[in-house]
Order: structure tokens, then C-alpha cells, then sequence
């Protein structure tokens, strides 16, 4: 009797330390999610962006485990599968914190950063499981919110969150402070000689044109303030150039700004060394949102604004004596290629420089890239991010290798180039969505 009774008491034991644990499956989902946020990224990640990622991750894959049919005519014992599964998900879950850490290191040692340290995965493991709590916790309040104030209640605040953010994205390039002085060269775009006046640049313009520059080399920008339409801006920026002298270089380059109306400085030096200073760049904007805004809602602007700008420049170069005719190339760096390929597409030969078309960072998927040049790192996660993505690996044929270079494996390469995204920018020059001079090379590929 006496063992049957410890018997007894064992199995009450067991039966209660195991209804404390969670059922197996929400382990095995939550192991599975934390072990792909930690998975091989692109780029080097911080340690509560990593924390972020996993807390997240795991939160998502316990909602998710926990919705299921239920189950009628009681429950099952749990017995011992449960703790059984946490020492098992324990274990796992060390051996890829380990092989993260790893992986971390090489990627900095490659950028020439310092390794992540132990620090890092302390903040990682302690912040995370907090991440976690806090997520489940947020995501219970909805379901007693909505019960209490009704459903009327939950659409007019979430109206009011979606105005918040379309607000945060309202183009903000026109009108603000300027960041720099007003230019006095008359050949200068903006300065009181200019058609295109000074405000009407944006901020991004006001930068582009006062960029140091080499001697003999123009620089001529047109902002959405300028002219009212993509064709309107076109002929202006041509009339501009001209004015400036810009024809008179023996090269032009339409250069096609990203969805902020940026363009990258280093593309701009680049161009000034490889040509000596006679060369002209000439864009306009289309947009005054964040790249990503315009990717997603608004990418045919980029398209519509390099055809208007190329189809004009290129009609001012069938004017000139073709012995002075300048070589007319186009640039692009990310969604700045997007709408640069696009225009080409329809002029096949209005590039007949020994560049022709030039792109940085080009979208995966997005670009045409035969015949082009093409600057792209493997650790830019604009190159390897697309739907496809998910059940096929990226096309790298044109990246150069700048850093080790994660294997494919399906969903899980999407989640962590999707993950780094957001940093995409924060490398150094040559790693990352970031590129230097030599992104103007002209070399042929």
C-alpha cells in the first residue's frame, strides 16, 4: 500500500509539474521561431534588435500554437512530454545562441567592427523573454478592450492610428529650413540666376547642388516645387542644364533619385573623378516620401519621372552637332534603378556612353541588369529581399562578395532579410545598401 501511495504521489507529481509547462507543441513552435530569428542574417544586428526579434518571433509562434480545436470529453494526462520537450528546446535553443555568436563575430570581423561580446547575448537572453511577456500581454488587450468599449470604439481609434502614420509620411522636403547656404554661381541650380528657384529644391536638392564638386563639373536638380507635373520638371531640368553649360560636357548623366528625391554623394564624387570633371548630372524629384513608402505605394512615379527626363535630355542631344554630342549615361541606386531601368527599357539606345546604365544596390527582381553595370553587395538585404524569396534562393550573380555570405534556406533567409531591412543603411560604405565612389566605375560588365 505504502508504494502505491508513493507511487500515487510521484504521478501527482509529475501530472503537476507538467500541467505548469506549456504543451508541446507551443514549445516545439516557439524553439522553431526563436532558432530562425537567430538564424544567419545579412547584416550585424544589435542586441535589442535581436532581442526584439526573438521576443516577437516567439510570442507570434505561441499565439499561434495555442489556437486550436478544442477537445471534448476532457483532456488527456500530459505526463512527462512536457518538461521532457522544454529540456529538449532548452538544449536547442543554447546550440544556436552559441552558433549565432559565432556567425555574429565573423560578419563584424568582416566590416571591421568589433566582436558582439558576451554582454551582448546577456542583454539578448534577459531582454527577450521580456520582449516575449510583453507582447502576450499587449496582445491580450484588444479582445477586454473590445469587449468594454465595443466594437465602434476599436475602429475609431484604429482610424486614428492609421492618420497618425499617414501624417508621419507626409512628404516633408518642401517649405522646411534650409540645411545649407543659398549658392551665388550663376551656373548653380537655385542661385539667383537659376530657373528652378531655391526652395523649390527640397532639402534633398539644396544638398545635391552644394556638394563640393570638381572644378568644371555641373550639377542641375529640379524638386517636385518646381514644376507641377514629372514632364513639366523634365523640360525645366533640360532648359536648366543648358543654361548652366552642361551640354558642353563631354558627358551628361541622368542621375534617378531615390523615392526621398536622394542622391548618394559618393555616386556624385564617383562621377566627378572617373570623368574628370567634364560631366553634368542632372534629376529631378518625384517624390518627397521615404523610399520604402514609395516601393510600396507609388514605384510607377519613379518610372514615369526617368522616361520624362531621359526622353527630354535625350531630344536636346539629337539637336547638337553629333562630333560635340556628349555621351549620356544613366544612374541609379536602389529604387532610383527601378525607375532608371524602366526608362531605358524604352530607349534602348539613348545610352551610348561606355557606361550606358549604371546601378547600385538594384532591388532584387526589380532591375534589368544585362548590358548594365552593377554595383551590389551580398550583404545588402535590397538585393536578396522579394516575395520569391521564400521558396527560392537570389540571384548573387552580379553582387560581390563583401562579407560571408549566409546559405539559402527557404522562409528562413526571408524572415532575416526582412529583419534587416530596417539597417540596411547603417553599415559602412561597401557593405549593406551603402556603396561608395565606385559605384560610377565604368567599366563594362
Amino acid at each position: 500500500m505504502r508504494a502505491l501511495a508513493a507511487s500515487a504521489a510521484a504521478d501527482a507529481g509529475v501530472d503537476s509539474l507538467a500541467r505548469r509547462c506549456p504543451r508541446v507543441a507551443t514549445t516545439v513552435a516557439v524553439t522553431i521561431a526563436v532558432w530562425v530569428s537567430l538564424a544567419p542574417s545579412l547584416l550585424p544586428r544589435a542586441a535589442l534588435a535581436q532581442a526584439a526579434a526573438s521576443g516577437c518571433a516567439a510570442a507570434a509562434a505561441a499565439v499561434a500554437a495555442g489556437v486550436r480545436p478544442r477537445r471534448h470529453g476532457g483532456s488527456a494526462r500530459p505526463g512527462a512530454a512536457r518538461p521532457a520537450a522544454l529540456v529538449v528546446a532548452a538544449g536547442a535553443l543554447g546550440w544556436a545562441v552559441l552558433a549565432a555568436a559565432q556567425w555574429q563575430d565573423a560578419l563584424r570581423a568582416s566590416m571591421g567592427r568589433p566582436p558582439a561580446g558576451p554582454a551582448h547575448w546577456i542583454v539578448v537572453c534577459s531582454c527577450a523573454p521580456l520582449i516575449f511577456a510583453a507582447v502576450r500581454a499587449i496582445g491580450r488587450v484588444p479582445g477586454a478592450w473590445r469587449r468594454r468599449a465595443g466594437t465602434r470604439a476599436v475602429a475609431a481609434t484604429a482610424v486614428t492610428v492609421a492618420m497618425g502614420v499617414g501624417v508621419a509620411i507626409v512628404p516633408v522636403g518642401l517649405g522646411q529650413a534650409d540645411p545649407v547656404a543659398r549658392p551665388v554661381a550663376a551656373a548653380v541650380a537655385g542661385s539667383p540666376s537659376s530657373l528652378a528657384s531655391w526652395e523649390s529644391l527640397g532639402d534633398e536638392g539644396r544638398r545635391f547642388v552644394t556638394l563640393d564638386a570638381h572644378p568644371g563639373a555641373i550639377r542641375t536638380y529640379v524638386g517636385l516645387g518646381s514644376a507641377a507635373d514629372a514632364r513639366s520638371r523634365a523640360a525645366l531640368a533640360v532648359r536648366e542644364l543648358d543654361r548652366a553649360g552642361g551640354f558642353a560636357r563631354a558627358h551628361v548623366v541622368v542621375a534617378v533619385p531615390t523615392g526621398s528625391g536622394w542622391i548618394d554623394p559618393g555616386a556624385v564624387r564617383g562621377f566627378d573623378t572617373v570623368f574628370g570633371g567634364d560631366v553634368a548630372l542632372v534629376a529631378q524629384q518625384y517624390s518627397a516620401a521615404p523610399s520604402w513608402v514609395t516601393f510600396l505605394f507609388d514605384r510607377n512615379a519613379a518610372a514615369a519621372s526617368a522616361r520624362a527626363l531621359l526622353t527630354a535630355v535625350r531630344a536636346h542631344l539629337d539637336t547638337l552637332d553629333p562630333v560635340r554630342r556628349p555621351q549620356l549615361h544613366v544612374h541609379g541606386q536602389s529604387l532610383g534603378s527601378i525607375g532608371g531601368s524602366a526608362a531605358l527599357a524604352d530607349h534602348a539606345s539613348a545610352a551610348a556612353g561606355p557606361c550606358a546604365a549604371i546601378w547600385a544596390g538594384p532591388p532584387a527582381g526589380a532591375v534589368r541588369t544585362a548590358g548594365a553595370i552593377v554595383t551590389a553587395n551580398t550583404s545588402d538585404p535590397v538585393v536578396w529581399w522579394q516575395p520569391s524569396l521564400l521558396w527560392s534562393p537570389p540571384d548573387l550573380s552580379r553582387a560581390r562578395r563583401d562579407a560571408p555570405v549566409p546559405r539559402w534556406l527557404p522562409v528562413v533567409s526571408f524572415v532575416q532579410a526582412t529583419l534587416d531591412l530596417p539597417v540596411a543603411l547603417d553599415a559602412a560604405p561597401g557593405h549593406g545598401h551603402r556603396y561608395g565612389p565606385d559605384q560610377a566605375r565604368c567599366d563594362h560588365p
